[in-house]
């Protein structure tokens, strides 16, 4: 007798409660920070056309872009601007004056074009590709020569994993490497030897110094490029893991930005990407 007049006097409210905590979930989710893409600013208005040939994209890809770059404009006399890192640090930048945005993996690109609607995913172009490694202290002291060295008692594993809030191509790498024979002892074991989990390359070769780590599942490029602190070991081939570069252009890019990518594209292209592990 007590709790009927309750419910069917409450219900009313419920529902509107309900509704309106349901709209502030929504907005809290599209406007909270730490999301796996930025949310684009509605203020900033792209215009490209202003000579330079603009890129923007993750780090790893961002060195031999800038060697290939660096011959482009000696050759044309064409700027080329390239900018990598940590999405936060050039998304504002971007919005307003890409030329081209480069993804380090399918899953990459297709997060950035959320934020980015000058592009379009009809337009993304895989232009290199590179398989997983394992990146191993100088001097490999361990002595680790391929998957099943992780698997031993002791080992230090750095991984990278954006966990939902940072936009990487590491992200599930270290699992599908782990899981390619279809074995979950491999898993299990590969992970009880993990020591830390970076929200990024950037974050995880900083993990894998800073945590004295005997081995890190990353891109041939990371230990390509830092090699006063890594050595590459690579991974047999029913280990690897694949995933490509890609690039693609703004609908009101410089035109020269074509001709940037037709170079970064051609053999000489490839053979400047190829010195950090890039093959197509």
């Amino acid at each position: 007798m007590f709790l009927q007049p309750s419910v069917v006097s409450d219900a009313p409210l419920m529902r509107i409660t309900v509704s309106t905590i349901g709209a502030l979930c929504l907005a809290f989710a599209l406007s909270a920070p730490g999301s796996a893409h930025e949310v684009p600013d509605p203020a900033i208005r792209h215009n490209a056309r202003d000579g330079v040939v603009r890129l923007y994209g993750a780090g790893g890809p961002d060195t031999a872009f800038k060697k290939v770059a660096e011959v482009f404009t000696k050759e044309t006399g064409i700027a080329v601007e390239v900018t990598g890192g940590p999405e936060p640090t050039w998304s504002r930048k971007a919005q307003a004056d890409a030329d081209i945005l480069w993804g380090t993996a399918e899953e990459d690109i297709t997060a950035l074009l959320e934020t980015y609607k000058d592009f379009s995913w009809n337009d993304v172009m895989p232009i290199y590709i590179r398989p997983t490694v394992i990146a191993v202290k100088k001097g490999n002291p361990n002595g680790i020569r391929g998957f099943a060295d992780l698997l031993k008692d002791g080992i230090r594993i750095v991984v990278t994993e954006g966990a939902g809030i940072a936009n990487t191509s590491g992200t599930g790498t270290w699992e599908d490497v782990a899981g390619r024979a279809g074995k979950l002892d491999d898993v299990k074991r590969f992970r009880k030897n993990i020591v830390g989990f970076g929200k990024g390359s950037g974050p995880s070769y900083t993990m894998f110094v800073d945590k004295n780590a005997d081995a890190w599942i990353t891109w041939p490029d990371w230990p390509i490029t830092h090699a006063d602190q890594a050595d590459l070991v690579a991974l047999s081939d029913d280990r690897e893991i694949w995933r490509d570069v890609n690039v693609v252009l703004a609908s009101d890019a410089d035109p020269q930005a074509r001709r940037f990518i037709d170079f970064l594209v051609s053999d000489r292209g490839a053979a400047i990407m190829k010195t950090e592990g890039w093959t197509r």
